[in-house]
């Protein structure tokens, strides 16, 4: 077996059903759970007719590329979303569809990092989705961690990096808006981004698949493409972006995402995909294509998620330490106590799952930035949003 699987810790939820063995909440209480970020709100029904429609297309090998209307289909997206509707994404060299973010988010690290080279680094943000880790150390280069905490108002500090660590960096993870911590980040922290791998020679990408998800409708998150055209970089060199249509349009199950950005790394990508083997079938290309191309169900998606945000933080906000993020459908609460023992005696107590804060970091020297949180998910509808918060409160009251 490769050496570097047995490096690999194991995943949050398989952590959270252990610490719940044996658990035996109130027989009266029905379940709910809060703990895991799958969107629930139902799919836009053009996008699952559209699917319907060509299931008889299975009968097709689909081609990894995927097809050019898809691919013109995400690039309008693109530039409807980042660029005021001009298309400066161009659908042959600098896109491709992915199954699914978590996929892709894997394979451009295999098909980034040199393991040849000397002691390489992935550097990404702490808490994070647990992929990247996975994704670095199965590639053989060293995950290091950039722990977001209320002090560094849950962004990465780029400057606390030494520059040693940037001289190996081979790839820059970064996560707008974050998860778990909801965080967006701004056009000048890109920017700097940007700067730094201009100057130590590594690759950006940028997981933004809870871009749709803000929850101020004036204020929509700006995307590494945008900072990349703010600072010169009309063909995106140094940027990868992610985007998602779980989130987006509340199909997780569809496995639809995709890749942007520059076109010299786009290329070298699609060959690593011919091999990897990840093309996605014809009818779920062709779903994605009324998804990417029907801006209406977004917005009214952000809004469910904007409305739990106004009904939820009133219930829970007099008797737990949380704030509204800027975006996302997580809300990153501190317990002032043990994660894990909170988290057991609220299942316990009330039948309701949350997960650990320290379950989605990892421990660094300057400690475990998730330890003390929980990680409360608002993906349900809106009345078992609130039942929830209200055991919550009345567990955290009695």
């Amino acid at each position: 077996m490769n050496p570097r699987l047995a490096r690999l810790q194991s995943y949050p939820f398989e952590r959270l059903a252990s610490l719940l063995a044996g658990s035996q909440p109130p027989a009266s209480l029905s379940h709910i759970g809060m703990s895991i970020g799958e969107p629930r709100h139902a799919p836009p029904e053009v996008v699952l007719e559209a699917l319907r429609a060509n299931l008889h297309r299975l009968d097709t090998y689909p081609l990894t590329r995927g097809l050019p209307q898809l691919r013109q289909a995400m690039a309008a997206a693109l530039g409807r979303r980042c660029f005021g509707g001009r298309q400066l994404i161009d659908p042959d060299s600098m896109v491709l569809p992915v199954c699914g973010t978590r996929e892709a988010l894997f394979s451009v690290v295999q098909a980034v990092v040199d393991p040849t080279a000397t002691a390489p680094v992935v550097v990404m943000p702490n808490p994070c989705y647990q992929i990247y880790e996975g994704a670095a150390l199965l590639a053989g280069a060293e995950p290091y961690y950039l722990n977001t905490t209320a002090a560094t108002r849950f962004t990465p500090d780029l400057h606390a990096v030494p520059a040693a660590v940037w001289e190996r960096c081979q790839l820059l993870i970064l996560c707008t808006p974050g998860n778990p911590t909801g965080t967006i980040l701004s056009l000048d922290y890109l920017r700097h981004a940007l700067e730094l791998a201009e100057q130590y020679d590594f690759l950006v990408a940028s997981d933004e698949c809870y871009t749709d998800l803000y929850l101020d409708e004036s204020v929509a998150p700006p995307s590494l493409l945008q900072a990349a055209l703010a600072t010169g970089r009309t063909g995106f060199e140094r940027c990868i972006v992610y985007h998602s249509l779980s989130k987006r349009s509340s199909v997780p199950g569809l496995r639809s995402g995709l890749v942007a950005g520059d076109a010299k790394f786009m290329r070298q990508y699609l060959q690593y995909r011919t091999y990897h083997g990840c093309a996605m079938p014809v009818p779920t290309q062709l779903a994605s294509l009324v998804a990417w191309s029907e801006p209406t169900h977004v917005a009214d998606n952000r809004r469910l998620y904007q409305e739990k945000f106004r009904h939820v933080l009133p219930i829970l906000q007099p008797v737990l330490d949380v704030a509204r993020p800027d975006a996302g459908f997580y809300l990153w609460a501190d317990v002032h106590g043990d994660d894990e023992v909170f988290t057991r005696a609220l299942h316990e107590n009330q039948n309701v799952t949350l997960i650990p804060g320290s379950y989605l970091a990892r421990d660094t020297a300057a400690g475990n930035p998730g330890r003390g949180r929980v990680r409360i998910t608002l993906v349900a509808n809106l009345a078992e949003c609130l039942q929830g918060a209200e055991r919550i409160r009345a567990f955290l009251t009695h």
